[in-house]
């Protein structure tokens, strides 16, 4: 999905990516559901997955690697990268139902399809969520709009601002 100016800016600062994933966490420990490893979606799963990893007590974390904003605007095919870790083997061979999988985003769901499709019993949750991705993940704290772009903390740098009104 390109970031045409018509699109809508959702600027999320580093302390409400904080909250939201904390927020995230709390509605992890919800249900019965017990995760013993946390598996994050490369890049934009690291920082949640800190953060719920840490909530959770949980020291397992891995990785999945896949590549769909080849260069931070246009999504184009989603490509894997890395896989799961051999040490992981034995908790995803029943389908992964006590992996948590973690992202910051579900977006068209690209990515989401094929991780769902490696690990189908996995809880799988994102900070965000846009409609066309949704019914892909499990748990997720705040949706936006299908034309909304996120501007994460960490693509971004402190510049001034000019008011609205000049």
């Amino acid at each position: 999905m390109s970031e045409p100016n018509s699109q809508k800016a959702f600027p999320v600062s580093w302390e409400q990516f904080h909250r939201d994933a904390r927020a995230l966490t709390w509605r992890l420990t919800a249900g019965e559901r017990k995760y013993k490893a946390i598996v994050c979606i490369t890049r934009g799963g690291l920082v949640p997955a800190l953060i719920v990893a840490r909530e959770l007590n949980i020291r397992l974390i891995d990785t999945i690697c896949i590549a769909s904003y080849h260069d931070y605007k246009e999504q184009g095919a989603a490509h894997l990268m890395k896989g799961l870790a051999p040490e992981l083997a034995e908790l995803a061979a029943d389908g992964g139902s006590e992996i948590l999988l973690v992202d910051d985003l579900v977006d068209t769901g690209k990515t989401a399809r094929m991780v769902r499709d490696m690990l189908p019993k996995a809880h799988f949750a994102t900070v965000y969520a846009k409609p066309m991705g949704r019914p892909l993940v499990d748990t997720y704290v705040t949706e936006v709009s299908q034309d909304t772009w996120i501007y994460f903390p960490w693509d971004l740098g402190l510049s001034f601002q000019p008011p609205i009104v000049s």
